[in-house]
């Protein structure tokens, strides 16, 4: 057991460093001055390759592979010495010179691109990157694929996705999403107008902490901040944070990134603590972390029990702006099917479309059919074939995402595999949680909670994402529940036969 030990305190020192390195990033996100930015990224680079000496060090490797051949050791632990091992050959396929570099280039792009939104130029951005798609291009061959180079960057946030998994995802939103949207379309008569009046930067701060309170978000395990983009992040399960977009002419910005970052948080506030710095006190992926917020966001958050209870409770902040409105049209609201410019914004439904035009763009720039000097109209293009909008600007179009940024290619076809899991699973919870809707109508959401904490939150990384699905559903992911749902849902909505 000595040597499960050894492997215990070690993991532990390489996910300190790591979240280390998330308090820098979050502070960078949030507070950190202006000028702070050149040695932020030295720190940060720094960090990186502290990290990547220990998790790639040779006595580190042998423990793993004495702790692989150890009768001893229980299902749990053998779990993490199994996915912790993966992790070691994984890290050893890269370089010290490209951690750093990465590294230093994410935190300068980083800048650029807010730089370049805030000007709405996406020249600012350009150099910045175009040096990041080669690097993610280099990536994808240091770890390797069978058919896709693509296909290692999908790996990174939702192990074993493929591009054929996500073209056959994608297959059956143009075949059965889109005609349906297109049926809404004809028939749309939801006025929502009201969302976008004046609404008090403070009094809307105010409601949305009231709605992560609900929701069971702890803030003595965490906080909201205010940054360009909505973002959740976590050190340990005792500080998960998030952050939130006020628009005082957009009442909707606020509610929907505080319901959806706060469903993040709850997953990583529902991780054993027991299990820091392992795998097990980890989440599965990218897709299963997306199924909690989509969840909470859709699911509850735009369903009209759910306003049935807390609209009241809005009312009391804007009396006047809301006083011709009731629940019901609030729902009607919340749920008006329309194209629109902003992924974040988006309907639950049109939302598929922000991300398959992503994900066909970062598709071909890996594959090396599209060029980053190309993006702004290839963007605007696609906008129009699945949106049919026009995109006026760089900022609300090309620019308006942080991903890229960071280097996250290969990280939005999760959005909307997180969807189709939320649904899947809230459909599973309805049937085990009694008078759900009742609960939800009363303001109720600690059962839900609860039932998201034992079949998802606790496990960490014990089972993959298609077994787990498996286990709490009798099946993996089917699109069919989120298209049931959909139908359902917005059927009674549009009056639709």
């Amino acid at each position: 057991m000595k040597n499960y030990n050894d492997y215990i305190n070690y993991s532990k020192k390489i996910y300190d460093i790591h979240m280390s390195m998330s308090v820098l990033n979050w502070d960078m996100e949030t507070h950190m001055p202006n000028n702070g930015n050149k040695f932020r990224a030295q720190q940060l680079s720094t960090l990186a390759k502290i990290a990547y000496e220990l998790e790639t060090n040779f006595k580190y490797g042998k423990l793993l592979e004495r702790l692989l051949k150890d009768k001893t050791l229980n299902k749990d632990q053998k779990r993490n010495i199994s996915l912790s091992n993966k992790q070691f050959i994984k890290k050893q396929k890269y370089s010290a010179e490209f951690i750093q570099k990465q590294s230093t280039l994410i935190s300068k792009a980083f800048k650029d691109w807010r730089t370049a939104k805030e000007k709405n130029d996406f020249n600012l951005f350009r150099k910045s990157l175009s040096e990041i798609v080669n690097l993610r291009k280099e990536e994808s061959y240091l770890l390797g694929f069978n058919e896709n180079p693509y296909d290692a960057l999908l790996d990174i946030y939702e192990p074993n996705l493929t591009v054929n998994d996500v073209d056959s995802i994608f297959d059956n939103v143009k075949d059965y999403l889109v005609p349906f949207i297109n049926k809404i379309n004809n028939s749309n008569h939801i006025d929502d107008s009201f969302f976008y009046q004046y609404y008090d930067q403070k009094k809307q701060w105010d409601f949305g902490i009231d709605l992560l309170k609900q929701m069971g978000y702890n803030f003595d395990s965490g906080r909201q901040d205010i940054s360009a983009h909505p973002f959740s992040t976590h050190f340990s399960p005792e500080d998960a944070r998030i952050t939130t977009r006020i628009d005082e002419n957009n009442l909707s910005d606020m509610i929907w990134s505080c319901i959806h970052e706060g469903g993040h948080a709850l997953y990583e506030q529902g991780v054993l603590s027991e299990n820091y710095g392992t795998p097990l006190g980890n989440s599965i992926s990218l897709g299963i972390h997306e199924s909690q917020s989509r969840l909470w966001e859709n699911h509850v958050g735009r369903s009209l029990a759910y306003w049935k209870h807390n609209f009241n409770k809005l009312q009391t902040y804007f009396p006047n702006k809301l006083k011709n409105v009731n629940y019901k049209m609030f729902y009607h609201a919340c749920n008006n099917i329309k194209s629109s410019l902003i992924r974040t914004n988006a309907d639950e439904l049109t939302y598929h479309l922000h991300v398959l035009i992503r994900y066909e763009i970062e598709k071909e720039l890996i594959e090396g059919n599209t060029n980053v000097d190309d993006l702004p109209s290839k963007w605007n293009k696609l906008y129009k074939k699945y949106l049919n909008i026009d995109v006026p600007s760089d900022s609300l179009g090309v620019l308006q995402d942080i991903h890229w940024s960071h280097g996250s290619f290969g990280y939005f076809p999760t959005y909307t595999i997180g969807s189709f899991y939320a649904a899947q699973f809230y459909a599973q919870a309805s049937k085990e949680i009694t008078n759900i809707d009742i609960k939800m109508e009363s303001g109720d959401t600690n059962e839900l909670l609860a039932w998201l904490r034992k079949k998802i939150h606790i496990h960490g990384q014990r089972y993959d994402a298609k077994d787990l699905c498996k286990m709490i559903t009798g099946e993996e992911l089917n699109f069919k529940y989120f298209m049931n749902y959909a139908k359902d849902k917005y059927s009674k909505i549009y009056n639709l036969k």
